[in-house]
Protein backbone atom coordinates (compact mmCIF):
# COMPACT_ATOMS: atom_id res chain seq x y z
CA UNK A 1 0.00 0.00 0.00
CA UNK A 2 0.99 3.76 -0.04
CA UNK A 3 2.37 4.22 3.22
CA UNK A 4 6.09 4.89 3.44
CA UNK A 5 6.94 8.28 3.70
CA UNK A 6 9.22 8.45 0.56
CA UNK A 7 6.11 7.41 -2.17
CA UNK A 8 3.57 9.15 -0.53
CA UNK A 9 5.02 12.47 -0.16
CA UNK A 10 5.59 12.56 -3.94
CA UNK A 11 1.56 13.04 -4.43
CA UNK A 12 0.44 14.99 -0.74
CA UNK A 13 0.38 18.29 -0.70
CA UNK A 14 -1.19 18.94 -4.34
CA UNK A 15 -3.70 15.69 -3.39
CA UNK A 16 -4.56 17.61 -0.04
CA UNK A 17 -5.36 20.82 -1.50
CA UNK A 18 -7.72 18.87 -4.02
CA UNK A 19 -9.29 16.90 -1.33
CA UNK A 20 -10.26 20.10 0.86
CA UNK A 21 -11.27 22.12 -2.04
CA UNK A 22 -13.56 18.90 -3.36
CA UNK A 23 -15.39 18.66 0.46
CA UNK A 24 -17.80 21.77 1.58
CA UNK A 25 -17.70 20.22 4.94
CA UNK A 26 -15.99 17.58 7.35
CA UNK A 27 -18.08 14.89 8.42
CA UNK A 28 -18.51 14.12 12.27
CA UNK A 29 -19.39 11.05 13.61
CA UNK A 30 -22.65 12.61 14.63
CA UNK A 31 -24.10 13.02 10.76
CA UNK A 32 -27.26 11.83 10.47
CA UNK A 33 -27.43 10.70 6.77
CA UNK A 34 -30.93 8.89 6.20
CA UNK A 35 -29.23 7.63 2.27
CA UNK A 36 -27.82 4.64 2.45
CA UNK A 37 -25.17 4.32 -0.67
CA UNK A 38 -23.70 1.40 -2.13
CA UNK A 39 -27.32 0.01 -1.97
CA UNK A 40 -28.22 0.38 -5.90
CA UNK A 41 -25.51 -0.87 -8.48
CA UNK A 42 -24.68 1.71 -11.84
CA UNK A 43 -26.49 1.20 -14.66
CA UNK A 44 -23.40 -0.60 -16.31
CA UNK A 45 -23.78 -3.62 -13.65
CA UNK A 46 -20.84 -6.14 -12.47
CA UNK A 47 -18.06 -7.30 -14.19
CA UNK A 48 -17.64 -10.92 -15.03
CA UNK A 49 -16.28 -13.14 -11.71
CA UNK A 50 -14.46 -16.72 -12.66
CA UNK A 51 -14.28 -17.57 -8.60
CA UNK A 52 -16.28 -16.71 -5.65
CA UNK A 53 -15.06 -13.45 -3.60
CA UNK A 54 -13.92 -12.98 -0.54
CA UNK A 55 -15.87 -10.83 1.80
CA UNK A 56 -13.45 -10.00 3.81
CA UNK A 57 -9.65 -9.62 2.61
CA UNK A 58 -6.37 -9.27 5.51
CA UNK A 59 -3.44 -8.32 3.82
CA UNK A 60 -0.08 -10.06 4.27
CA UNK A 61 3.06 -8.52 4.12
CA UNK A 62 5.99 -11.08 4.04
CA UNK A 63 8.92 -12.19 1.01
CA UNK A 64 11.68 -9.09 2.26
CA UNK A 65 14.49 -9.54 4.64
CA UNK A 66 13.52 -6.57 6.38
CA UNK A 67 10.07 -8.37 7.85
CA UNK A 68 10.67 -9.62 11.45
CA UNK A 69 7.19 -11.28 11.54
CA UNK A 70 7.30 -14.85 11.23
CA UNK A 71 3.83 -15.91 9.67
CA UNK A 72 3.51 -19.90 11.30
CA UNK A 73 0.70 -21.74 12.37
CA UNK A 74 0.42 -19.70 15.62
CA UNK A 75 0.26 -15.98 14.07
CA UNK A 76 -2.33 -17.16 11.86
CA UNK A 77 -4.70 -18.12 14.74
CA UNK A 78 -6.34 -14.90 15.58
CA UNK A 79 -7.11 -14.41 11.64
CA UNK A 80 -8.59 -17.67 11.19
CA UNK A 81 -10.88 -17.99 14.22
CA UNK A 82 -12.19 -15.64 17.03
CA UNK A 83 -14.40 -15.96 19.42
CA UNK A 84 -17.53 -14.18 19.44
CA UNK A 85 -20.19 -14.14 22.00
CA UNK A 86 -18.89 -17.17 23.66
CA UNK A 87 -19.07 -18.83 20.55
CA UNK A 88 -15.70 -19.47 18.84
CA UNK A 89 -16.64 -18.52 14.43
CA UNK A 90 -14.70 -18.45 11.10
CA UNK A 91 -13.10 -14.94 10.56
CA UNK A 92 -11.41 -13.56 7.77
CA UNK A 93 -12.00 -15.72 4.36
CA UNK A 94 -9.68 -14.14 1.82
CA UNK A 95 -5.66 -13.74 2.52
CA UNK A 96 -3.82 -11.84 0.08
CA UNK A 97 -0.51 -12.12 -0.01
CA UNK A 98 2.12 -9.58 -0.78
CA UNK A 99 5.59 -7.62 -0.74
CA UNK A 100 6.34 -4.31 -1.94
CA UNK A 101 10.73 -4.76 -1.95
CA UNK A 102 13.24 -7.64 -1.15
CA UNK A 103 14.70 -6.20 1.63
CA UNK A 104 17.74 -5.46 0.21
CA UNK A 105 17.52 -2.82 -2.49
CA UNK A 106 15.36 -4.60 -5.15
CA UNK A 107 12.09 -3.65 -5.30
CA UNK A 108 8.51 -5.12 -6.73
CA UNK A 109 7.09 -2.52 -8.23
CA UNK A 110 7.68 1.21 -9.52
CA UNK A 111 8.46 3.83 -6.72
CA UNK A 112 10.00 0.90 -3.53
CA UNK A 113 13.68 0.95 -4.94
CA UNK A 114 16.39 2.24 -6.99
CA UNK A 115 16.75 -1.37 -8.75
CA UNK A 116 13.92 -3.59 -9.50
CA UNK A 117 13.69 -7.24 -8.71
CA UNK A 118 14.46 -9.85 -10.99
CA UNK A 119 13.50 -13.07 -11.60
CA UNK A 120 16.01 -14.40 -9.20
CA UNK A 121 13.47 -11.88 -6.79
CA UNK A 122 10.07 -13.30 -8.06
CA UNK A 123 10.94 -17.06 -7.60
CA UNK A 124 12.64 -16.61 -4.11
CA UNK A 125 9.09 -14.35 -3.04
CA UNK A 126 6.42 -17.26 -4.59
CA UNK A 127 8.90 -19.72 -3.30
CA UNK A 128 8.70 -18.45 0.72
CA UNK A 129 4.91 -18.32 0.40
CA UNK A 130 4.86 -22.31 -0.08
CA UNK A 131 7.34 -22.56 2.38
CA UNK A 132 6.34 -25.46 4.91
CA UNK A 133 5.99 -23.80 8.37
CA UNK A 134 5.26 -20.53 6.61
CA UNK A 135 2.77 -18.49 4.56
CA UNK A 136 0.11 -20.92 2.86
CA UNK A 137 1.24 -23.77 4.37
CA UNK A 138 1.00 -22.22 8.04
CA UNK A 139 -2.60 -20.74 7.02
CA UNK A 140 -3.94 -24.24 6.32
CA UNK A 141 -2.09 -25.89 9.18
CA UNK A 142 -4.26 -23.57 11.38
CA UNK A 143 -7.62 -24.00 9.06
CA UNK A 144 -7.10 -27.90 9.66
CA UNK A 145 -6.56 -27.82 13.47
CA UNK A 146 -9.64 -25.67 14.26
CA UNK A 147 -11.71 -27.93 12.25
CA UNK A 148 -10.66 -30.78 13.72
CA UNK A 149 -11.15 -29.58 17.50
CA UNK A 150 -15.30 -28.97 16.49
CA UNK A 151 -14.88 -25.92 18.25
CA UNK A 152 -15.95 -23.36 15.22
CA UNK A 153 -19.26 -22.74 14.58
CA UNK A 154 -20.93 -22.23 11.22
CA UNK A 155 -20.53 -23.65 7.73
CA UNK A 156 -16.61 -23.82 6.36
CA UNK A 157 -15.52 -22.94 2.90
CA UNK A 158 -12.32 -23.15 2.17
CA UNK A 159 -10.05 -19.61 2.46
CA UNK A 160 -9.42 -17.95 -0.27
CA UNK A 161 -5.98 -16.57 -1.62
CA UNK A 162 -4.73 -14.54 -3.62
CA UNK A 163 -1.13 -13.87 -4.94
CA UNK A 164 0.59 -10.38 -5.84
CA UNK A 165 2.53 -10.32 -8.95
CA UNK A 166 5.10 -7.91 -9.13
CA UNK A 167 5.35 -4.92 -11.65
CA UNK A 168 7.49 -6.10 -14.37
CA UNK A 169 9.55 -2.56 -14.21
CA UNK A 170 9.69 -0.54 -17.34
CA UNK A 171 13.28 -0.77 -19.23
CA UNK A 172 14.64 -3.11 -16.61
CA UNK A 173 16.81 -5.24 -18.29
CA UNK A 174 18.43 -7.45 -15.78
CA UNK A 175 15.50 -9.44 -14.61
CA UNK A 176 16.52 -12.90 -16.39
CA UNK A 177 16.32 -15.03 -18.79
CA UNK A 178 13.36 -17.07 -20.05
CA UNK A 179 13.83 -19.85 -22.52
CA UNK A 180 17.10 -19.30 -23.14
CA UNK A 181 16.73 -15.34 -23.86
CA UNK A 182 17.34 -12.66 -22.00
CA UNK A 183 13.99 -10.71 -21.22
CA UNK A 184 14.36 -6.99 -21.55
CA UNK A 185 11.86 -4.83 -20.25
CA UNK A 186 11.62 -2.51 -22.76
CA UNK A 187 10.15 -4.51 -24.97
CA UNK A 188 6.26 -4.96 -24.03
CA UNK A 189 6.05 -8.88 -25.00
CA UNK A 190 8.70 -9.80 -22.51
CA UNK A 191 7.10 -8.11 -19.71
CA UNK A 192 3.99 -10.18 -20.20
CA UNK A 193 6.22 -13.03 -20.79
CA UNK A 194 7.66 -12.01 -17.72
CA UNK A 195 4.38 -12.10 -15.84
CA UNK A 196 3.03 -15.10 -17.67
CA UNK A 197 5.99 -17.56 -16.00
CA UNK A 198 5.09 -16.07 -12.72
CA UNK A 199 1.55 -16.88 -12.45
CA UNK A 200 2.07 -20.60 -14.44
CA UNK A 201 4.88 -21.38 -11.27
CA UNK A 202 2.51 -19.90 -9.22
CA UNK A 203 -0.30 -22.01 -9.92
CA UNK A 204 2.05 -24.89 -10.23
CA UNK A 205 3.26 -24.43 -6.98
CA UNK A 206 -0.53 -23.96 -5.58
CA UNK A 207 -1.55 -27.34 -7.34
CA UNK A 208 1.49 -29.33 -5.93
CA UNK A 209 0.99 -28.15 -2.65
CA UNK A 210 -2.46 -30.39 -2.77
CA UNK A 211 -4.30 -27.68 0.18
CA UNK A 212 -7.02 -29.22 1.59
CA UNK A 213 -8.59 -25.68 3.22
CA UNK A 214 -7.10 -23.20 0.99
CA UNK A 215 -8.02 -22.34 -2.54
CA UNK A 216 -6.19 -20.02 -5.33
CA UNK A 217 -8.73 -17.41 -6.29
CA UNK A 218 -6.99 -14.60 -7.84
CA UNK A 219 -3.78 -12.44 -8.57
CA UNK A 220 -3.00 -8.91 -7.37
CA UNK A 221 -1.39 -6.00 -9.23
CA UNK A 222 1.30 -4.42 -6.96
CA UNK A 223 1.37 -1.11 -8.65
CA UNK A 224 -0.95 0.88 -7.45
CA UNK A 225 -1.01 3.38 -10.10
CA UNK A 226 -1.82 2.63 -13.83
CA UNK A 227 1.53 5.28 -15.13
CA UNK A 228 3.54 1.88 -15.89
CA UNK A 229 0.78 -0.71 -16.58
CA UNK A 230 -1.90 1.33 -19.31
CA UNK A 231 -0.75 -0.88 -21.83
CA UNK A 232 0.40 -3.74 -20.08
CA UNK A 233 -2.48 -4.97 -17.26
CA UNK A 234 -4.96 -5.74 -19.87
CA UNK A 235 -3.38 -8.17 -21.68
CA UNK A 236 -1.91 -9.72 -17.95
CA UNK A 237 -5.25 -9.33 -17.76
CA UNK A 238 -6.45 -11.94 -20.52
CA UNK A 239 -4.19 -14.67 -19.06
CA UNK A 240 -5.72 -14.73 -15.96
CA UNK A 241 -8.66 -15.23 -16.99
CA UNK A 242 -7.75 -17.48 -19.25
CA UNK A 243 -6.52 -20.23 -16.21
CA UNK A 244 -10.27 -18.79 -14.61
CA UNK A 245 -8.81 -16.21 -11.84
CA UNK A 246 -10.03 -13.14 -10.72
CA UNK A 247 -7.44 -9.76 -10.98
CA UNK A 248 -7.35 -7.80 -7.97
CA UNK A 249 -6.07 -4.03 -7.95
CA UNK A 250 -6.32 -1.70 -5.14
CA UNK A 251 -5.12 1.98 -6.17
CA UNK A 252 -4.13 4.53 -3.29
CA UNK A 253 -6.58 7.83 -3.74
CA UNK A 254 -6.22 9.87 -6.63
CA UNK A 255 -3.99 7.13 -8.11
CA UNK A 256 -3.36 7.64 -11.86
CA UNK A 257 -6.39 5.31 -13.47
CA UNK A 258 -7.88 4.64 -10.61
CA UNK A 259 -10.79 5.00 -11.98
CA UNK A 260 -10.10 3.19 -14.99
CA UNK A 261 -9.72 0.06 -13.45
CA UNK A 262 -12.61 -1.65 -16.10
CA UNK A 263 -10.46 -0.61 -18.86
CA UNK A 264 -7.18 -1.24 -17.75
CA UNK A 265 -8.58 -4.75 -17.44
CA UNK A 266 -9.30 -5.20 -13.63
CA UNK A 267 -12.51 -7.05 -12.25
CA UNK A 268 -12.08 -7.01 -8.64
CA UNK A 269 -11.04 -3.18 -7.40
CA UNK A 270 -10.39 -1.53 -3.96
CA UNK A 271 -10.19 1.92 -3.29
CA UNK A 272 -7.77 3.14 -0.84
CA UNK A 273 -8.61 6.43 1.35
CA UNK A 274 -5.39 6.78 2.75
CA UNK A 275 -7.21 8.44 5.53
CA UNK A 276 -5.03 6.86 8.66
CA UNK A 277 -1.09 7.61 7.95
CA UNK A 278 -1.54 11.54 8.49
CA UNK A 279 -3.34 13.50 11.25
CA UNK A 280 -3.43 16.18 8.22
CA UNK A 281 -5.63 14.23 6.72
CA UNK A 282 -9.29 15.18 7.19
CA UNK A 283 -12.12 13.16 8.09
CA UNK A 284 -13.93 14.18 4.94
CA UNK A 285 -11.54 12.10 2.90
CA UNK A 286 -13.37 8.86 4.18
CA UNK A 287 -16.86 10.29 3.03
CA UNK A 288 -14.76 11.68 -0.38
CA UNK A 289 -13.66 7.52 -0.87
CA UNK A 290 -17.33 6.11 -0.02
CA UNK A 291 -18.58 8.57 -2.44
CA UNK A 292 -15.84 7.72 -5.30
CA UNK A 293 -16.13 3.72 -4.75
CA UNK A 294 -20.28 4.20 -5.38
CA UNK A 295 -19.59 6.41 -8.54
CA UNK A 296 -17.03 3.92 -9.96
CA UNK A 297 -18.26 0.26 -8.40
CA UNK A 298 -15.53 0.01 -6.54
CA UNK A 299 -15.13 -1.84 -3.30
CA UNK A 300 -13.49 -0.64 -0.05
CA UNK A 301 -10.36 -0.70 1.86
CA UNK A 302 -9.67 -0.33 5.96
CA UNK A 303 -6.33 1.13 6.48
CA UNK A 304 -4.46 0.77 10.20
CA UNK A 305 -0.83 -0.44 11.88
CA UNK A 306 0.73 -0.36 14.75
CA UNK A 307 0.31 3.01 15.23
CA UNK A 308 -3.68 1.93 15.84
CA UNK A 309 -2.99 0.77 19.42
CA UNK A 310 -3.53 2.40 22.55
CA UNK A 311 -0.03 3.03 24.00
CA UNK A 312 0.39 4.75 20.16
CA UNK A 313 -2.49 6.77 20.41
CA UNK A 314 -4.12 6.79 16.76
CA UNK A 315 -7.15 4.23 16.94
CA UNK A 316 -9.69 7.06 16.82
CA UNK A 317 -8.52 6.60 12.98
CA UNK A 318 -9.32 3.31 12.41
CA UNK A 319 -12.48 3.91 14.44
CA UNK A 320 -13.53 6.41 12.06
CA UNK A 321 -12.88 4.07 9.31
CA UNK A 322 -15.61 1.81 11.06
CA UNK A 323 -17.51 4.56 11.51
CA UNK A 324 -18.01 6.43 8.20
CA UNK A 325 -17.87 2.52 6.62
CA UNK A 326 -20.99 1.59 8.42
CA UNK A 327 -22.71 4.79 8.06
CA UNK A 328 -22.34 4.10 4.45
CA UNK A 329 -23.35 0.49 3.86
CA UNK A 330 -19.79 -0.44 2.80
CA UNK A 331 -19.77 -3.55 5.20
CA UNK A 332 -23.56 -4.21 3.77
CA UNK A 333 -22.95 -4.21 0.12
CA UNK A 334 -18.93 -4.42 -0.86
CA UNK A 335 -16.38 -6.44 -0.15
CA UNK A 336 -13.44 -4.91 2.62
CA UNK A 337 -9.60 -5.16 2.23
CA UNK A 338 -7.89 -5.17 5.49
CA UNK A 339 -4.33 -3.31 5.24
CA UNK A 340 -2.75 -3.76 9.22
CA UNK A 341 0.82 -2.45 8.14
CA UNK A 342 2.63 -5.38 9.36
CA UNK A 343 0.49 -7.64 11.78
CA UNK A 344 -1.23 -4.70 13.42
CA UNK A 345 -4.26 -6.83 13.37
CA UNK A 346 -2.64 -9.86 15.26
CA UNK A 347 -1.47 -7.70 17.95
CA UNK A 348 -5.06 -6.08 18.90
CA UNK A 349 -5.76 -9.12 19.22
CA UNK A 350 -3.09 -10.49 22.17
CA UNK A 351 -3.65 -6.96 23.70
CA UNK A 352 -4.39 -6.48 27.03
CA UNK A 353 -5.46 -2.79 26.86
CA UNK A 354 -9.49 -2.22 27.26
CA UNK A 355 -9.19 0.24 24.17
CA UNK A 356 -7.56 -2.16 21.76
CA UNK A 357 -9.86 -4.95 22.78
CA UNK A 358 -12.51 -2.82 21.64
CA UNK A 359 -11.50 -1.98 18.35
CA UNK A 360 -10.58 -5.51 17.56
CA UNK A 361 -14.12 -7.00 18.99
CA UNK A 362 -15.79 -4.37 16.79
CA UNK A 363 -13.91 -5.33 13.80
CA UNK A 364 -14.58 -9.57 14.52
CA UNK A 365 -18.00 -8.95 15.26
CA UNK A 366 -18.48 -6.77 11.90
CA UNK A 367 -16.75 -9.85 9.71
CA UNK A 368 -18.32 -12.70 11.39
CA UNK A 369 -21.95 -10.65 11.00
CA UNK A 370 -21.14 -10.47 7.61
CA UNK A 371 -20.40 -13.75 7.08
CA UNK A 372 -24.08 -15.06 9.12
CA UNK A 373 -26.05 -12.20 6.88
CA UNK A 374 -23.83 -12.15 3.53
CA UNK A 375 -23.10 -9.07 1.70
CA UNK A 376 -25.61 -7.90 -0.84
Amino acid sequence: MMTNLQKASVFFLSFLMISIMACSRELSPDDNEEEIIFKEEPSTGKPEYYQALPNDLVLIYDGGAHRSIQWGKEHFAPYVSAEVNGEEKWLFDGFLFLEIHDGRGRGFASGYQAMAARKTEWENLLENYFAKGNGIHALNEQIEEMRKTGRVTGEFEKRKVVLCIPEPIPNQTDWGQLDGRSLQFFRKEDRIDACKWYIDFAEQLFQDANFEHVELVGFYWLAEEATNSRNLAKDVADYVYGKKYDFYWIPYFNSDGYSEWRNLGFNVPYYQPNYFFSESIPYSRLQEACDRARKFQMNMEIEFDDRALKNNGWGYRLTDYLDVYEKNGVFDSLKVAYYQGGDAFYKLSQSEEEADRALYRRIIHLITQRAEEGVD
